[in-house]
């Protein structure tokens, strides 16, 4: 039962000082609405022309890509470390191979989609 106390100490904790730093910040913070202030600022080059753009949904399909590889490698590198290890037996050689059956459904998805040819 001590594990659930600390637990609970540790989260409430967590949220006093999250309430914490944000009273300080409604209390400290300077509230003057300057034009300087209000303008919008993005990546350091001041806003030319309308606030309204178009954006590509093209970078979507590299972001899919992305993530599934990222995700492949992120999960894959530390489990063929640990295969070393004698005790893992066959379910962890079936969790790697539904993980592997994922990954390759997102790849065959992306390549009915088109995703992966270079031209």
């Amino acid at each position: 039962m001590t594990g659930y106390v600390a637990a609970a100490a540790v989260l409430a904790t967590g949220m006093l000082l999250v309430i914490a730093a944000m009273g300080a910040r409604s209390l400290l913070a300077p509230r003057a609405a300057t034009a300087a202030k209000l303008t919008t600022y993005e990546s350091g080059v001041d806003p030319v022309g309308q606030g309204w753009a178009q954006s590509q949904v093209r970078y979507l399909a590299y972001a899919f890509l992305y993530v599934v590889f990222a995700v492949d490698a992120v999960y894959l590198f530390p489990w063929a470390y640990v295969l070393r290890d004698s005790d893992l037996g066959v379910a962890s050689l079936v969790e790697i191979a539904v993980f592997i059956g994922i990954v390759v459904i997102g790849l065959l998805h992306a390549a009915r989609r088109g995703l992966l040819r270079w031209t």
